[in-house]
């Protein structure tokens, strides 16, 4: 087990906390559908090359009737980046050390109607500190609704912390979550911040604000669609835009690279890759 400090302590405990309000919330969405699903949890270290403990984390998913899977990953690790991929990191180029911890969730829905949504925030240490992430809406076939809901409560997290957080993050994130050798946006956007460094509480509260904000839009949009009607051409158009998704967090995905370059779990990695995927 790696030794935290108080900050690294906070962020941790925190994110171990949404963890257990999210997957409970997505458990009583699968009871009000008549379905029995519940999180499978996977407990995983992280050895540092040396063999001294570099921390782990915990993989939970769901496969279900309403979420046809869905993975909320916590994680805490640290170490040294290896290579030249320190020079990538904010504040490693000249110190390898690192701390990380956050929290990952993507889920892939049954029902076509239903949007498909990725969330991660995180706290990282190298001679820096900062707090990263956000969270993006992806429906396969989109509605107004469900987009201007889910963006007014992203909104409403941003506005207490900065009166241009929406715009700049929302921008960010449009930015970010783009497929350039398709030239299309993975999704309908949401907000994406990085390196938000200096007043740890002011930043801790905007990142617990994200996380409070998506539980509050996330389940009642899955609740609005989740009964829909849906044709064999709806999971068509599912399936080839889960396609999309796949090539974006294999390509471009940040967070994928940085667990495969510092040792994580693979299947904790890779759980954002839909079950089902097609390509014409």
């Amino acid at each position: 087990m790696i030794e935290l400090d108080t900050e690294q302590a906070e962020a941790r405990t925190w994110f171990e906390h949404l963890r257990d309000l999210i997957c409970a919330e997505f458990v009583s969405i699968e009871r009000e559908a008549g379905s029995d699903a519940d999180f499978d949890y996977t407990p995983w270290d992280r050895p540092n090359p040396d063999g001294s403990p570099g921390g782990g984390g915990v993989r939970g998913v769901m496969k279900g009737k309403v979420f046809e899977k869905v993975g909320v990953n916590v994680s805490t690790v640290g170490g040294a980046f290896e290579g030249d991929f320190a020079k990538t990191i904010h504040g490693a180029a000249e110190d390898p050390t690192f701390f990380a911890t956050g929290i990952s969730l993507v889920a892939h829905m049954a029902n076509p109607h239903v949007p498909a949504v990725h969330m991660n925030t995180r706290f990282l240490v190298t001679t820096k500190r900062w707090f990263g992430g956000g969270a993006d809406l992806n429906p396969p076939l989109p509605y107004d609704e469900d987009t201007a809901d889910f963006h007014a409560v992203m909104k409403a997290a941003c506005d207490p912390h900065g009166a241009d957080y929406y715009d700049r993050y929302s921008k960010w994130a449009d930015e970010y979550f783009y497929i350039p050798h398709r030239k299309v946006h993975r999704g309908v956007g949401g907000l994406f911040c990085d390196h938000l460094e200096g007043d740890f509480a002011a930043n801790f509260a905007f990142i617990k604000d994200i996380g409070r904000g998506f539980l509050d839009s996330y389940p009642r949009i899955v609740r609005r669609r989740m009964n829909t009607p849906f044709t064999p051409a709806d999971t068509a158009q599912m399936l080839e835009w889960r396609g999309r998704y796949a090539e974006f967090n294999l390509v471009y995905d940040r967070g994928t690279l940085f667990g495969l370059k510092t040792g994580g779990n693979i299947d904790a990695i890779l759980m954002s890759l839909p079950p089902l995927a097609t390509w014409s």
